[in-house]
């Protein structure tokens, strides 16, 4: 692996744009004592509340946590959650698309209870997919999403599969890339099938994987030269990377198995925003010009240290550092 300082250096001068499905994540955190008398259900004592940024705003997160310049094109309301959504933003140093606040719609909201490290339960507020992209339409112009990508080095596409990824976003994207080459990532949603043309990376999970292949999951086995191949033949990634959870990372290049790397989590609290994690890094890895396998290897460190902590979390350029030694 190249020396480690090195690759931030690189990674810290790369330009990304982020666009895709914007949450805001809400944790509620507390103990169990007893059951209430009106239902039979725990009465939860809560200890600590916070927000944090999610989905995509999650991914360009990441990014900015590293000291990487980040725009993030997305949707969400004026409404309190939205406020306190830019309020996160603006903290992290992420540009904000103009046009992304909107009147009159929710801004995703996901909500969860957790008691002794269990999550007890999710509760989410959102409007339709249809409400996100029909605005999203209306405020990212052609003139508008060209003039954004003609001053990034890389592009994230976070797919949620909320609304505001279509395939004429693809198509718009896509094109501009084959135009003025440069780093094309996508974190899929199976269940929202889109086209691609000139990918650079996909970053399902093993779950995901075995749906983008067309093939009903095995829990037992991971026939990985078959799924990396079926993949590739219909998305044409340049770079496939899986994550496999416990069993690691597996990265595919042109359809072919190159690479399988154990995880390096030693401790597994929380696997919320994880994907996240492996995109951003990956893909300003990759921007920096780093090796596909330095850049799996640092995307995995990274990885390790995230589902170590609770909620949805980012990780920084002093963690990687301590974990690489």
């Amino acid at each position: 692996m190249e020396p480690l300082p090195e690759i931030i250096r690189r990674i810290s001068e790369v330009r990304i744009l982020v666009i895709g499905d914007v949450m805001l994540d809400y944790y509620i955190t507390g103990d169990v004592f007893r059951i209430s008398p009106e239902a039979p259900v725990p009465v939860i004592a809560v200890e600590e509340e916070h927000y944090v940024l999610g989905a995509a705003a999650n991914v360009a997160h990441n990014l900015a946590s590293l000291g990487i310049r980040t725009k993030l094109l997305g949707t969400w309301g004026k409404d309190s959650s939205g406020t306190l959504l830019e309020k996160l933003l603006q903290e992290a140093h992420i540009e904000m698309a103009h046009g992304s606040s909107v009147p009159g719609i929710q801004t995703i909201l996901k909500t969860r209870v957790i008691a002794r490290q269990q999550q007890l339960c999710r509760l989410d507020k959102e409007d339709l997919p249809m409400r996100y992209h029909k605005e999203w339409q209306q405020a990212m112009t052609s003139e508008s999403l060209e003039s954004d990508l003609a001053h990034v080095d890389a592009v994230i596409l976070s797919d949620y599969a909320k609304g505001v990824i279509d395939q004429a976003c693809v198509d718009a994207i896509s094109k501009h890339v084959q135009e003025h080459p440069k780093i094309l990532a996508w974190d899929p949603k199976p269940k929202h099938p889109l086209n691609f043309s000139h990918l650079t990376l996909m970053t399902p999970n093993r779950q995901e994987s075995f749906a983008l292949a067309g093939m009903p999951e095995d829990h037992h086995h991971f026939p990985a030269d078959i799924i990396c191949q079926k993949i590739f033949q219909r998305y044409h990634p340049r770079y496939l990377v899986i994550t496999l959870g416990k069993d690691g990372m597996l990265l595919s290049c042109d359809g072919k198995v190159v690479n399988c790397i154990p995880t390096y989590a030693q401790e597994v609290f929380d696997v919320s925003g994880a994907g996240d994690t492996v995109i951003a890094i990956l893909t300003a890895a990759l921007a920096a010009k780093v090796s596909p396998k330095d850049a799996i290897h640092l995307a995995n460190i990274a990885a390790g240290i995230v589902v170590a902590k609770r909620g949805t979390a980012v990780v920084t350029v002093e963690e990687i550092a301590k974990r690489a030694i």
